[in-house]
């Protein structure tokens, strides 16, 4: 028998899983995001990817600025559904939304629970050097990502993987996870486990004053930095090109043998002297421009060996 579901979600990341649970079979009542907001360099007002892709499947779009309302609360309720899911919907739930359908609320997370609560899961555990993250199904309470975890799948890191490329394996697999975890829900076995308070680790919201490109780490550092950043919001460095300062964001790099000052240009394949070691920068772009590989960058940008990038 099908489940009765109310879908909250708003990024790219969340939309393989709101597909997954219709092609299922499962009766999506409601599908909540976040309002449509301005975007883009002539900001124009944009649905989320979430909102388009409900529209599309022909479901009903709720995009609440706040959930604290009476009467927001009892528009939810009235869809008597069995299950909220939650995929980076990016809106605290309060008690009444949390409890507001027959089984409560369960969230994908992209982390393995109760490492790397929070807001950026995948960008923490590749800037951290991790070798494994994963997902977690859990069912929500009113903390951050501390509810009782059903199920849970790991995913190895690569060691060159960019946290683009992991967002994309995680949210397809999440979507499977979810339906195994529905399905498991429909049939009443599913089992949720309190969290282990112990190790717990946090994955706040990525500052831009992190993204600037600290040369005086050890390569490994700067590497994972580079990949856990790309391709958005991207590390950068500075140059001076031209009488005036232009940011480079890096997209990605590879760790290699050298020796000098940290941000000094070894070579004319770009590769740059960190803290211990020293790093190749093989994807780059300028401001306004397409990413280009090293060596077509390096063809219109002068950059010899002994430059000090800061």
């Amino acid at each position: 028998m099908a489940l009765r579901i109310i879908f909250m979600g708003t990024p790219d990341f969340a939309v393989p899983t709101l597909r997954a649970i219709l092609a299922a079979g499962h009766e999506v009542v409601a599908v909540y995001s976040q309002p449509p907001r301005a975007a883009g360099r002539g900001m124009a007002v944009r649905k989320s990817p979430v909102h388009r892709a409900a529209e599309e499947a022909g479901l009903l779009v709720r995009t609440p600025e706040r959930l604290k309302s009476a009467e927001e609360q009892e528009r939810f309720s009235e869809f008597r559904a069995d299950a909220a899911i939650v995929v980076a919907y990016g809106l605290i739930l309060p008690f009444p939304i949390l409890t507001g359908t027959t089984h409560g609320a369960f969230n994908l997370h992209a982390s393995l629970l109760p490492h790397w609560r929070g807001a950026a899961p995948i960008q923490r555990a590749i800037m951290a050097g991790d070798p494994e993250t994963g997902l977690s199904i859990m069912r929500l309470d009113e903390g951050l990502d501390t509810g009782p975890v059903c199920l849970i799948e790991r995913v190895p890191i690569g060691p060159d993987e960019t946290a683009g490329e992991l967002h994309d394996t995680l949210a397809a697999r999440g979507a499977g996870l979810m339906v195994t975890a529905l399905a498991a829900l429909e049939q009443g076995r599913l089992v949720c486990q309190p969290q282990h308070a112990d190790g717990a680790t946090y994955a706040p919201k990525l500052d831009p004053r992190e993204t600037r490109i600290n040369w005086r780490l050890l390569a490994r550092d700067v590497h994972d930095r580079i990949r856990g950043l790309s391709p958005s919001p991207g590390a950068w460095f500075e140059i001076e090109l031209n009488g005036k300062r232009e940011r480079i964001r890096v997209l990605r790099s590879a760790r290699t043998e050298g020796q000098g000052m940290p941000g000094m240009i070894l070579d004319d394949r770009l590769t740059v002297a960190c803290g211990e070691g020293a790093v190749r920068l093989t994807q780059v772009q300028r401001a306004g421009k397409r990413p280009m590989s090293a060596d077509e960058f390096l063809r219109g940008v002068k950059l010899s060996a002994g430059t000090a990038l800061g």
